[in-house]
């Protein structure tokens, strides 16, 4: 009886992954189509990025040259952030229903007893910083330096 149980447990959750697998894989080619842009500083200037929130399109209206070049720097930085946060959003989206099927699925720990809950022992990732670090800071690991080389210039 117990042995049926079990057979039946794990033959609903293997269709469950088999199933999670398919979608997981249909998401990523969803995902990986994303864009999302932002226009900011009244339309002068417009960006474009992709599903990692990586900048793929910048455009400047005509009159670009009335903002100075700290309103460009910040206007791009605000341009840039809020398009990704926009694809990250839609993204995430995506994987709701997937989720959503995820959660009504017995846990390990729900069909072998003892087992851990595995979903609890994966650590989460801080978010990543969304302004310029302090150079002034030591010991934080990061690194302030050009990427582009003196001759590119």
């Amino acid at each position: 009886m117990v042995n049926e149980r079990l057979q039946a447990d794990m033959a609903t959750m293997l269709e469950g992954l088999d199933e999670q697998l398919r979608g997981i894989a249909e998401i990523q080619r969803q995902r990986s189509l994303l864009t999302a842009t932002a226009t900011v500083c009244d339309k002068r200037i417009q960006v474009t990025v992709n599903a990692d929130g990586l900048l793929i399109d910048i455009a400047f209206a005509e009159d670009i040259a009335d903002l100075t070049y700290d309103e460009i720097a910040a206007g791009m930085t605000a341009a840039v952030q809020a398009a990704a946060t926009e694809v990250l959003r839609r993204g995430r989206e995506l994987m709701e229903p997937l989720l959503e099927k995820k959660s009504r699925l017995p846990k390990l720990s729900e069909i072998v007893e003892g087992a851990p809950d595995l979903g609890a022992m994966l650590p989460v990732a801080p978010p990543p910083p969304t302004t310029r670090p302090d150079p002034r800071t030591p010991g934080d690991g990061s690194v302030t330096r050009s990427l582009i080389a003196d001759q590119d210039w």
